[in-house]
């Protein structure tokens, strides 16, 4: 089991940055791939950032540019810096925590923090 607890969510006016956290409970985390996932208001879950064991990065093209996500193996977290934030990035931002063994997937996910891009 992995427990993630993210935080940095809150309200910020359009075109200003915010970086949020998310701390794992195991030492193991930096044999997972790490991502960054939001769900808006009547909409799905859409990935927004991913960032593998090895540090390889994948974004959407509406955060490219934008947002940054990074990780800290030393302190069991990872980021997501974003920048440029826009009223349509209005969303619950989950991490998640996954590892493919053989062919069994773990997927692990925090209980989400609200960001809220607004005037």
């Amino acid at each position: 089991q992995v427990q993630l607890v993210e935080s940095g969510g809150g309200l910020v006016q359009p075109g200003g940055s915010l970086r949020l956290s998310c701390a794992a409970s195991r030492t193991v985390f930096s044999i997972y791939a790490m991502g960054w996932y939001r769900q808006a208001p009547g909409k799905e879950r859409e990935l927004v950032a991913t960032i593998t064991s090895g540090g390889s990065t994948n974004y959407p093209d509406s955060v490219k540019g934008r947002f940054t996500i990074s990780r800290d193996n030393a302190k069991n977290t990872v980021y997501l810096q974003m920048n440029s934030l826009k009223s349509e990035d209005t969303a619950v931002y989950y991490c998640n925590a996954h590892r493919q063994v053989g062919i069994t997937q773990y997927d692990y996910w925090g209980q989400g923090t609200r960001i809220t891009v607004s005037s």
